[in-house]
C-alpha cells in the first residue's frame, strides 16, 4: 500500500524533499500544497494545489481528500501560522513541528532566552526590547559590532549587521526603533566573528541526528559581494565537516542542538518533531549560535538529502513515532556544491516573466545529464532543482526570484564544484550565479581567517 505524503510549498527545498520520497523502498505518492507552480515538484506528485501554504482550511482539507499519511513542511511561514497544528487537530501526523515550539525560529527572543535560562552554551550576549527603554545604552555597552534582529519572521531582511548594513551606532539604533515601531519587539546582540557553518539535525522531541555540515553564501555576487540574499549556493565536503572547522566545533554544535530540543520540551511540554536547522558561528572562543530554524535550509537542503542513504519515509515516521534513536542515519561520504541560477538585477530589482532554456531544453527534465526521480546517487552528473519558476506551454519563465538550483555530487568539493558550475553554465537567458562557490580560492581564504583567529 502505497504511504501518501503532503508536502506543503513550491521551491527548490519542496523539489529535492519529494525527489528523496521518491527513492524510498517504499511505493510513495506525493500531494503537494504550494502557492505557485513547481515544474519538477508537479512532475512527482499525484495531486497538486496551488492555494497560500499558510490557509490551514484549504490545506486540512485537501489532506482529508487525498487521504494522506503525513505531512512535511518546507518553508518557515507555514510552521508560525499553525499548519502543522490545523492537521494534527484534524488527525494528520507531521515530521515538522509545531507552532509552540516553531517558535525557535519565529520568534529571535524566545531562541536566545531560552539558552540564557537553561544555561545552555554557544549563547551571544544579547538583549530583548519591547519599549525604547536601556536600547541606547545597550548599543553604548556593545560599541561597534552589533547584530539589530526584528524578534519575528522577516524573510532574512529583519536582521542587520554592523559594518554590513549598518554603519555605526545611530544607523543601528535607527534600524532598533523600526523595528519596535513595526514588531513590538527588537533584539540586540554582539556582532560573533569567525565562519559561518549550518547543521541540521533531525529531531523526534527527545534525540536528535545530525546531517553533513554545510556552509550557505548569502551574497549576490562572487567575491561575497553585493546584497544579502536567500543564499546563491552552498556546499559540503566528504568528511561531513568543513575544511575550516575542527572536529570539535561540528561536537559542539551538535551538543548545543541537543540541548536545545531538551530545553524546548522543559519550558513548552511540547515535542520538537522535524528538522532543528542550527545557524552556527566558529569562533576563537569555541562555536556560537546565530540562530535556528524550524525547518531545512534552502539551500542547504540540496547538499544533504541526496546523500541520504537512510530511506526517508522510515526517517520521517521515526521522527512522528518518536524512535529515530532505533534508526541508524546514514549519508553517502561525498561532497556536494549547489549553485542558484537567479535573475538579473536579483535581489533588489529582479527582472519577471523572461524565458530561460534549460540545458539547451525547454521544459523540465530537458537536460539529459539532470537525473530527477533516479534512486541512485548521482556522480559526475549535475542535478537540477526548480525554485521559482513558471512552466507555460512553450518553457520555462522567471517569476522574480531565485530561479533554478544546479547541484554537484563528487568525491570531492573541487569536482563537485565543476559539476555543479557545468549545470550552471547550461541555462540560458537572463540569469546570472556564482562562479566561486566551492571553488579552491574561496575555500582557501576561509581557512586562513580561522587559522588567524585562533592563532
Amino acid at each position: 500500500m502505497a504511504k501518501k505524503v503532503l508536502i506543503i510549498g513550491s521551491g527548490a527545498r519542496e523539489h529535492v524533499i519529494a525527489e528523496t520520497f521518491m527513492r524510498s523502498r517504499h511505493e510513495v505518492e506525493i500531494f503537494v500544497v504550494g502557492g505557485a507552480k513547481n515544474p519538477g515538484l508537479s512532475a512527482l506528485a499525484k495531486d497538486y494545489l496551488i492555494a497560500d501554504v499558510c490557509d490551514v482550511a484549504a490545506i486540512v482539507e485537501f489532506a482529508r481528500k487525498c487521504g494522506v499519511d503525513f505531512a512535511v513542511v518546507g518553508p518557515e511561514a507555514p510552521i508560525a501560522a499553525g499548519v502543522v497544528d490545523g492537521l494534527l487537530e484534524a488527525g494528520f501526523k507531521s515530521a515538522s513541528p509545531l507552532a509552540t515550539v516553531g517558535r525557535l525560529e519565529s520568534s529571535k527572543g524566545f531562541t536566545r532566552e531560552l539558552l540564557s535560562k537553561y544555561g545552555i552554551a554557544g549563547n551571544a550576549r544579547f538583549r530583548s526590547f519591547d519599549s525604547e527603554e536601556g536600547l541606547k545604552e545597550f548599543f553604548e555597552e556593545l560599541g561597534d559590532d552589533f547584530v539589530v534582529k526584528a524578534d519575528g519572521l522577516k524573510g532574512g531582511k529583519g536582521v542587520k549587521v554592523s559594518g554590513d548594513h549598518l554603519n555605526g551606532k545611530a544607523e543601528g539604533l535607527e534600524f532598533a526603533l523600526e523595528c519596535l515601531r513595526e514588531d513590538g519587539r527588537v533584539v540586540v546582540e554582539e556582532k560573533l566573528i569567525g565562519q559561518e557553518f549550518s547543521l541540521m539535525s533531525f529531531c523526534d522531541g527527545n534525540f536528535t541526528c545530525e546531517m553533513p555540515a554545510v556552509q550557505d553564501h548569502k551574497r549576490a555576487f562572487d567575491g561575497d559581494k553585493g546584497g544579502n540574499t536567500g543564499g546563491m549556493g552552498s556546499y559540503s565536503d566528504a568528511d561531513h565537516s568543513l575544511p575550516f572547522l575542527r572536529s570539535s566545533d561540528v561536537l559542539e554544535a551538535a551538543e548545543i542542538t541537543r540541548n536545545v530540543a531538551k530545553a524546548l520540551f522543559e519550558e513548552t511540554g511540547t515535542e520538537f518533531k522535524g528538522v532543528m536547522y542550527g545557524g552556527f558561528m566558529a569562533t576563537k572562543d569555541g562555536v556560537k549560535l546565530i540562530e535556528y530554524n524550524a525547518r531545512f535550509g534552502d539551500p542547504e537542503v540540496m547538499n544533504v538529502l541526496p546523500l541520504l542513504k537512510t530511506d526517508f519515509v522510515d526517517v520521517c515516521e521515526a521522527i512522528i513515532n518518536g524512535t529515530l534513536a532505533d534508526l541508524p542515519l546514514e549519508f553517502e561520504r561525498k561532497a556536494t556544491v549547489c549553485k542558484y541560477l537567479v535573475p538579473n538585477g536579483y535581489p533588489d530589482d529582479p527582472v519577471k516573466g523572461e524565458k530561460i532554456l534549460v540545458g539547451g531544453g525547454e521544459g523540465a527534465g530537458a537536460d539529459s545529464k539532470s537525473v530527477p526521480g533516479d534512486k541512485s546517487i548521482p556522480v559526475n552528473a549535475f542535478r537540477i532543482y526548480y525554485a521559482s519558476v513558471d512552466q507555460r506551454e512553450d518553457g520555462l519563465y522567471l517569476c522574480g526570484s531565485r530561479a533554478v538550483n544546479c547541484v554537484g555530487i563528487a568525491d570531492s568539493i573541487s569536482e563537485a564544484e565543476k559539476i555543479a558550475e557545468e549545470g550552471a553554465c547550461s541555462i540560458s537567458g537572463p540569469v546570472f550565479h556564482r562562479h566561486d562557490i566551492g571553488t579552491a580560492e574561496l575555500i582557501e581564504k576561509r581557512v586562513k581567517m580561522m587559522e588567524g583567529l585562533r592563532g
